[in-house]
């Protein structure tokens, strides 16, 4: 199991650098609500209808995760750290996401691997 942060699936939706390295990790993955709602949100930018977008993720093998207490908790206990590096709210989601469920992440944002966190940062590129 792999936490997929936003940047990651989209990488893969689109077709972006590094997005060989999503694929393999499709049927065993899981996504915060968080970062589902900033990819929802991409498409909607693109003038796409959300709903649709939804319901097309929802086809997949990705484990969809609601955005927990516990989850809040160590989101905001990574403010500090985040916060000099520009990290998003949704991030930190991903990131909250990945140290409760002790999994390793996939991201395409290389700022990551600049946190000591207990948890293993995997670059797409």
């Amino acid at each position: 199991m792999i936490a997929l942060d936003a940047s990651a699936l989209l990488a893969f939706m689109f077709q972006e650098s590094g997005h060989e390295l999503v694929a393999p990790h499709l049927e065993d993955c899981c996504l915060s609500t968080v970062n589902l709602s900033e990819i929802i949100g991409r498409f909607v930018r693109d003038g796409h209808d959300a709903e649709a977008v939804l319901n097309k993720l929802l086809t997949t093998p990705i484990e969809i995760v609601p955005f927990s207490a516990q989850q809040a908790g160590v989101a905001a206990l990574l403010l500090p750290l985040g916060k000099p590096l520009g990290l998003s709210f949704a991030d930190r989601a991903c990131m909250a996401l990945a140290m409760t469920r002790n999994v390793p992440v996939l991201t395409a944002d290389t700022i990551w691997q600049e946190l000591d966190l207990p948890i293993e940062i995997n670059l797409l590129r």
